[in-house]
């Protein structure tokens, strides 16, 4: 790719959806565990490691910090980390992992709607070939997951699980789009350090979620059951949080909006692997369609903003 900073926001924008895609898998494999309990035993871990991993750096991040930025950092936290986490845990757990997925999927669609009427953004004309595989690969996988997925559970938790569903993609869209502008609004703290930095304020969050989540379910579990609980949430908050945002804030740095937006479909794509490696079956070929068409998609994305063709558009 000739342009290195957008090979490099795409790198870290593929490996930010693959550690992302295990935040799908946690809640089926910790399926008699509430969302909320997910909720706040991961993001009470994400806060300790990143408060620890800023500690030396505590005096020099401080004095740049003023009341804005900590009020941008619980409501990035609120929208990106623990009402999304909320409502997405219960989505896989009432509609299943590939309907959840795949309503999920649409963020790249939202956010890059969002993005193209930003000033100097490539005109939308020119994304709509991709915008339209990706919507198209979107409805393919959920016409699968609607057609085979979770056919015994009652119609009235699925379609609440298809609305948390829906809740997720606009809480995490909102998220998306303001954490890429806070990010441009301050160039001179990093990526890594901003997202430590959510991570304190989502662990702070998370307490208050604590009385709610454990108060007297302590005997509804085995301990071994209590242990694995712990060991997943701690890898989902380690891997998905704290290295998984990092890589997001890199991207987010290195690419225009409407192209951070289709990365997201990454994270789609590897919910989508894992789900099937924890069902142990291979996609189908409606599937694999759809995996085609989301991965052509961000391909004729990142077309689309070649920088001579999109200046070329954007003077005409």
């Amino acid at each position: 790719m000739r342009n290195p900073s957008m090979a490099i926001g795409i790198g870290n924008g593929v490996a930010a959806g693959a550690l992302w895609g295990l935040v799908f898998l946690a809640p089926a494999v910790l399926h008699a565990f509430s969302a909320v309990q997910l909720s706040a035993a991961r993001y009470l871990v994400y806060g300790m490691v990143a408060l620890v991993l800023l500690l030396p750096r505590w005096k020099r991040l401080a004095p740049r910090l003023g009341r804005a930025e900590w009020r941008a950092l619980i409501w990035l936290s609120l929208a990106g980390n623990l009402v999304y986490f909320v409502l997405l845990a219960t989505a896989v757990q009432w509609a299943g992992g590939a309907a959840a997925a795949l309503i999920v999927g649409l963020i790249p669609v939202v956010v890059t709607l969002v993005g193209a009427r930003e000033e100097g953004a490539v005109p939308l004309r020119r994304l709509l070939p991709a915008l339209l595989l990706c919507v198209l690969g979107v409805l393919l996988v959920g016409y699968e997951a609607v057609m085979s997925e979770h056919l015994e559970t009652p119609w009235g938790r699925r379609l609440l699980g298809l609305v948390c569903a829906f809740g997720a993609l606009f809480s995490w869209a909102l998220y998306s789009v303001g954490n890429s502008r806070w990010l441009a609004r301050r160039p001179d703290l990093s990526g890594h350090d901003w997202s430590l930095l959510t991570g304190v304020a989502t662990g702070a969050l998370a307490l208050l979620l604590v009385p709610l989540a454990f108060a007297g379910r302590q005997q509804a579990h085995a301990p071994g059951e209590w242990a694995t609980f712990w060991a997943v949430a701690a890898a989902v908050a380690v891997f998905a949080s704290v290295i998984g945002n990092a890589c997001w804030n890199r991207a987010s740095r290195e690419l225009p909006l409407t192209m951070s937006g289709q990365m997201i479909v990454f994270e789609t794509l590897f919910a989508l692997a894992y789900g099937f490696a924890w069902q142990q079956r291979w996609p189908t070929a409606l599937e694999m369609v759809a995996v085609g068409c989301l991965v052509g998609g961000v391909l004729l994305c990142a077309h689309a903003h070649r920088a001579p063709a999109a200046i070329a558009e954007h003077a005409g």
